[in-house]
């Protein structure tokens, strides 16, 4: 009886292990093609709710990760088509782009950026570090 109980539990977490793989490849399927610029890769996107979650889901395999949204007295609102640019510390000009949605995913190498993203005539400014150990998130916001 214990070996059948065994072997139950153990097909249980066999099946649970290929159904999140299964699950996670289909997020992955939402996300929108990469775009690469020089050394820089990058996604944006995550209009409607299966391609927000991709991209929520895939943030941990990009070393930055940006977010645009609107304040309001209700909330935030996330915004699209939102200028951004990335340059190195020494102020070379990496990319520069327009978002698709209110996410961004790069992939970039190991060192410090400065950021800025731009909506209704408002910049916003970030310097962020990444490397192969962490990972940087931001979110910029505006109010509506």
């Amino acid at each position: 009886m214990k070996s059948q109980s065994f072997r139950l539990r153990a097909s249980v977490v066999v099946l649970a292990a290929c159904g999140s793989q299964y699950a996670l490849a289909a997020d992955m399927s939402t996300l929108p093609p990469a775009h690469t610029d020089g050394a820089v890769t990058y996604l944006s996107g995550g209009i409607g709710s299966d391609q927000s979650a991709a991209f929520k889901s895939a943030m941990h395999n990009y070393p930055l990760a940006l977010e645009f949204v609107g304040t309001t007295a209700s909330g935030n609102d996330y915004l699209a088509d939102v200028p951004v640019t990335i340059s190195d510390s020494h102020g070379k000009h990496l990319l520069s782009t327009r978002s698709d949605g209110p996410f961004m995913l790069v992939s970039l190498p190991s060192g410090r950026y400065d950021l800025t993203a731009t909506y209704h005539g408002k910049t916003e400014r970030r310097e962020v570090s990444v490397s192969d150990a962490t990972h940087a998130r931001e979110m910029f916001a505006w109010p509506m």
